[in-house]
């Protein structure tokens, strides 16, 4: 998903810092001094900014609004389901669910009942999935069809206007009337059937048969109604035919006029057809929305509509689209998409956003969408979002109105733009007490403590950011504050942990440049590059210093005080970055390596490998399809293929990838895609030979060690599930002696199998001492202890990684087994807070039913089914709290 603020990000979440190059010298020696700097000075280099003011829809109880929406969807129309798809969508879009955020899109398209709302939808999954060519197109070569969201025909998609039938010929002179009348136009006259004529709307029923002059007369001048004699034989013609042959499109929309002017809907909805289907450019569109709106052809104005929507977001950086957008009134919105307007604005707000928060279509945009909002909850999502663009727009008043309105409506977290506001204008102290008021209105959460830190100082403020952190361990502003204090207090080592803390757990840019900015600082030159070169793999256009300097600029200012690695150096550096399971160390070595002549290709696919371990999967994406463009040969393209559409959910296009690559030359990389992606998808237990099979053909070929450890650490992991210990044994033992670090997870489960319970524990213990990024060793260690080891373990996880929710299942059920059950409940609730995970819901739904709190119980159950509505389980005790539902 993209970010917010996509240009502005490096502006409102980066250091405030001198211009780097006024310190940052080339020649050695001459760089910042950090022992030499007095304390305001130190100040000035590193001051972290304020958090921003999220323009996000975030309920104080998003678990009870997911619970809401799914009862809603539960008994609701066909017409409000994707309404409500699209709230759970802004729900998790605070959340920061980007994968739940898709599905949640995906379903509002795929529950679409209007062709309006197939429309929209269609082309926001299409703008959400930019960049995602490549994977059609492999899906194509591969004889399978992805233009799910592509075009629809518009006209086949509206339902033909079958009430309107031809109109009775009225009047009691019928048979004294000529059959036959000429239409004058200027010099020319044109002989029609009266009687069809007649038959085309009511109008002309009454002219031609009624109490009209023009029904006694032959011939009849419609010189004055703006039709021309090469129109009038157009509708001479759909009288007699009832359909338009080729007609151009300026007399189409010639006739299209004069059909609505004389009430012709058949004629009117034939012309609209026809026009529609001749809509394929921007340009047509922009000619032809007007019209549509102005003449009501709904079918033409949708046509059109769906050429801005395909173009996003090219299409608003044109300023005629916008224009028409924006300047569309209540009555032609209605006609350009029925009654779905909320989500065509709420789609082209999101875009504006993205494109430029400030810019003046964006607040035109959201102006519009609040114009759109039928419902409370609509609305205080708007009032929040306006009132974000008009904070960022210094429109302090108008602000200030939106986010009392938010608030007023129910959204606490517009607090947070009333305390800025209030700080702006000098009200410090009037800040500090909004929120403590909010804090104590509502069970409090961590962005509450965040904001209210920046109207204190001292104790106080150090005493809300640990409250902070403790409710919402994902905050990085906590973490980055105490950092930078400890920095200024020369305190180096507790200032590095600080910021090695967050990024432990996650990879947030903002952190990489605060502790880039500590190395250099610290005149730790390689450390800084390391760093700086980690930044640019995952942004290479990333800037900082509040967007002054790009990172590249000040990375090769930073390599001049590094000693050049050989080629064989940065292997042998890569080598120990990976076997100490330092993934950041390995990044920025790798970016090293692509610098030299060494095979890219593969480095890519390294360098992909690491990015999935970092949980940054668009970065590693990227990486992937730039091995495929630079790899060495056609078998080794088709293995990056392969990895790209497995990747992306399509296994069985990734095995036929690495079949085609195996048949043109037998290498490592093509057997080893195809026995992850045959194990990982297959649940056939017999598989398991042919797997080991293909390992084994994979490290019969060549292959450096780093891929190699990773083959046999695989092959162990099959040998286990076959029960074949000692063979597993060998291969894990083999993968350490090459590095294979990770190995020792492996081996560690060979012991406990065969009931060695202390040597598996002595094995994970290997495994933390070696691996820089050990969560997930402290947790799998914990597996092997006594009770109080086992959590002390858990609580180490937790505090390496929050994100990981094993160890709060296991207190929690270690507590409900010791018939605490509202410390176990608890327990649950701490993490449910921040992370929106099924496990955590679905546990605690047992455990409120278990407690006999039904509706506990009903409302988790709901919101775990928004997270994962197929979940059988949840729809297993749903059924059941249902049933003892009051």
């Amino acid at each position: 998903m993209r970010t917010f603020l996509p240009s502005e990000s490096c502006k409102e979440a980066q250091l405030n810092a001198l211009n780097p190059q006024s310190w940052l010298q080339v020649e050695r020696g001459k760089l910042f001094k950090f022992s030499s700097q007095s304390p305001s000075s130190i100040e000035s280099f590193i001051k972290v900014p304020e958090p921003p003011v999220l323009p996000f829809f975030k309920p104080v109880d998003y678990v009870e609004v997911l619970a809401q929406i799914h009862e809603e969807l539960e008994s609701c129309s066909l017409q409000a389901r994707s309404s409500l798809y699209l709230l759970q969508y802004l729900v998790f879009k605070g959340l920061g669910e980007a994968k739940l955020m898709r599905r949640s899109l995906q379903s509002a398209w795929m529950k679409s009942s209007t062709t309006y709302e197939k429309l929209i939808f269609g082309a926001w999954l299409k703008y959400e999935k930019q960049g995602e060519e490549l994977i059609s197109d492999l899906l194509l070569s591969c004889g399978k069809c992805a233009k799910e969201f592509g075009p629809i025909d518009i006209a086949s998609e509206f339902p033909s206007n079958l009430h309107v039938s031809s109109i009775g010929v009225a009047g009691t002179n019928v048979n004294q009337i000529s059959r036959i009348v000429t239409f004058w136009i200027g010099d020319e006259k044109i002989k029609c059937d009266r009687q069809k004529i007649a038959g085309l709307s009511e109008p002309f029923n009454s002219m031609l048969y009624g109490c009209f002059t023009e029904s006694l007369r032959e011939d009849i001048d419609l010189s004055r109604n703006n039709i021309s004699p090469s129109g009038m034989k157009v509708v001479r013609e759909f009288s007699s035919t009832g359909s338009l042959n080729e007609v151009p499109p300026k007399l189409l929309l010639e006739v299209l006029v004069f059909a609505n002017k004389f009430c012709c809907e058949r004629l009117k909805d034939a012309c609209d057809r026809k026009l529609a289907s001749l809509v394929s450019s921007r340009q047509d569109a922009l000619e032809l929305l007007e019209y549509s709106l102005e003449e009501n052809a709904p079918v033409l104005a949708a046509s059109c509509l769906q050429v801005f929507l395909h173009d996003l977001p090219d299409c608003l950086n044109d300023d005629q689209v916008v224009q028409l957008l924006c300047n569309a009134n209540m009555q032609h919105r209605s006609i350009m998409v029925g009654q779905s307007s909320f989500s065509l604005y709420c789609l082209l707000s999101e875009v504006s956003m993205n494109l430029d928060p400030r810019s003046d279509k964006t607040a035109i945009f959201l102006e519009r969408l609040l114009e759109c909002a039928e419902t409370n909850r609509q609305r205080m999502v708007v009032y929040h979002q306006l009132g974000c663009v008009r904070l960022m727009r210094k429109e302090y008043d108008e602000a200030e109105k939106l986010f009392e309105a938010a608030l007023n409506a129910g959204h606490v977290y517009s607090v947070v733009g009333l305390a800025r506001l209030g700080h702006i204008r000098g009200h410090k102290l009037w800040s500090y007490e909004k929120l403590s008021s909010a804090i104590s209105c509502v069970n409090p959460l961590g962005w509450m403590y965040q904001e209210r830190s920046l109207y204190c100082e001292g104790e106080k403020r150090r005493g809300d950011l640990e409250k902070a952190t403790e409710l919402d361990p994902t905050l990085t502003y906590p973490y980055m504050y105490r950092a930078a204090s400890f920095m200024k207090m020369q305190n180096i080592q507790d200032a590095l942990a600080e910021v090695n803390r967050v990024l432990g757990f996650k990879l947030a840019l903002e952190c990489l440049e605060l502790r880039f900015c500590f190395y250099l600082a610290l005149e730790d030159y390689e450390a800084a590059l390391s760093d700086v070169q980690a930044i640019l793999t995952l942004s290479p256009e990333y800037r900082l210093f509040e967007g002054k300097v790009a990172a590249f600029q000040l990375r090769t200012l930073v390599r001049e005080h590094v000693e050049n690695w050989t080629t064989a150096d940065c292997w042998l550096q890569l080598y120990d970055r990976w076997s100490s399971v330092d993934d950041i160390g390995s990044l920025s070595v790798i970016y090293q390596m692509l610098e030299s002549d060494a095979a890219k290709g593969v480095l890519y696919f390294r360098q992909s490998l690491l990015l999935l371990r970092l949980n940054c999967p668009e970065a590693a994406m990227r990486s992937l399809q730039l091995a495929r463009q630079h790899a060495s040969s056609e078998h080794e393209r088709l293995v990056y293929e392969g990895w790209i559409l497995y990747d992306t959910g399509h296994c069985e296009e990734g095995l036929q990838k690495a079949e085609d690559s195996i048949n043109l030359k037998r290498s490592f990389e093509a057997y080893f895609l195809k026995a992850y992606a045959l194990a990982d998808s297959s649940q056939d237990p017999s598989c398991s030979s042919i797997v080991v099979s293909l390992l084994e053909d994979a490290l019969k070929c060549p292959s450096d060690r780093l891929r190699k450890g990773q083959a046999l650490n695989n092959l162990g992991s099959v040998y286990v599930d076959c029960g074949k210990l000692d063979l597993a044994a060998d291969c894990y033992i083999n993968a350490l002696k090459i590095r294979h670090t990770r190995a020792h997870q492996g081996l560690a489960r060979v012991h406990f199998l065969r009931n060695e319970k202390c040597a598996a524990y002595e094995e994970m213990t290997k495994l933390i001492a070696t691996a820089r990024n050990n969560a997930s060793a402290y947790e799998k260690r914990s597996e092997y202890c006594e009770r109080e080891l086992t959590k002390a373990d858990l609580e180490m996880v937790t505090r390496l990684d929050p994100l990981r929710v094993y160890p709060y299942r296991y207190r929690a059920a270690v507590l409900m087994d010791n018939h605490k059950q509202k410390e176990a409940i608890a327990e649950l609730s701490r993490a449910i807070a921040f992370k929106a995970d099924l496990h955590l819901l679905h546990l605690r739904a047992a455990f409120h039913e278990h407690t006999g709190d039904v509706l506990g119980a009903l409302r988790d159950c709901r919101a775990a089914l928004s997270v994962d509505p197929n979940h059988q389980e949840m729809l297993e005790l749903q059924s059941r709290v249902n049933s003892h539902e009051p």
